[in-house]
């Protein structure tokens, strides 16, 4: 016997359960890590995109379909001299039931959200994108019209929430017409603060002879401690039957 055939042989090397199971844990937190990137940046970009292609295919089947009826005749202000036009009220939509399209133009030219009944997450907002309150009231109608969007995941619709400007425009889009509200104030509030849906917002006591816009989300990012509470005032309603865009649209913004 040789001297190499003498020298003792190493021992293979054993899986022990330890090794096994720091290796499945490995590969569990890559996966996790994977879902995170994808439900936080590579998702979103994708929802985001789905929800704006999704409502300009519905913009422009309304703008393409023959108007139901001629533009009313308009009443003119008496201080600034341009028309008025008395906005139509739709019913409630049903629980899904896709009905707006919301238009913001400090969050991007091509920023436009599918608006649906109800606000629960499986049915409407994961998947259309902003929730309507169906105890809250309908565009252009006085009282208080509520919305929700997500502002992390699923295209967060509401992510720059916080960002809108006193005086800038939120663009309400429907088969019958654009209803124009413009923005007032933020605020945090509890999740409880349910008064933040009242026909006058923060006032359930004080009867309603205003439109408001408000719109809810959850914060901090990431986060469902708080809630982030945006709201509005209606300025102007434009029949789509007219052939024009509202000019909050377009306009320069501060």
């Amino acid at each position: 016997m040789t001297t190499v055939q003498m020298r003792r042989r190493r021992p293979r090397s054993r899986a022990t359960v330890t090794s096994v199971l720091g290796e499945i844990l490995l590969t569990l937190g890559a996966v996790v890590l994977l879902y995170v990137a994808w439900q936080l940046w590579i998702g979103d970009v994708i929802y985001s995109a789905q929800h704006n292609a999704q409502a300009a295919a519905q913009s422009r089947e309304w703008a393409s379909a023959a108007p139901a009826a001629p533009a009313p005749e308009p009443t003119v202000d008496p201080v600034e001299g341009t028309p008025e036009y008395e906005p139509v009220i739709l019913p409630q939509p049903a629980d899904q039931e896709l009905f707006a399209i919301m238009r913001v133009p400090r969050w991007g030219d091509d920023y436009a959200v599918n608006i649906a009944g109800g606000v629960t997450r499986s049915g409407t907002l994961d998947s259309i994108g902003i929730g309507h309150y169906l105890d809250t009231e309908m565009p252009g109608e006085v009282g208080n019209f509520g919305l929700a969007a997500h502002r992390t995941t699923f295209g967060k619709p509401f992510s720059d929430l916080q960002s809108l400007r006193i005086g800038d425009p939120i663009v309400i889009e429907t088969e019958d017409g654009w209803y124009t509200y413009r923005f007032r104030t933020l605020e945090y509030v509890e999740p409880s603060a349910y008064d933040a849906l009242a026909d006058v917002p923060r006032s359930p006591d004080v009867p309603a002879g205003e439109r408001y816009i408000t719109l809810t989300t959850c914060s901090p990012r990431y986060a469902m401690t708080e809630r982030l509470v945006g709201y509005g005032v209606f300025e102007s309603y434009l029949p789509r039957a007219t052939g024009e865009q509202p000019a909050a649209l377009s306009e320069e913004l501060i």
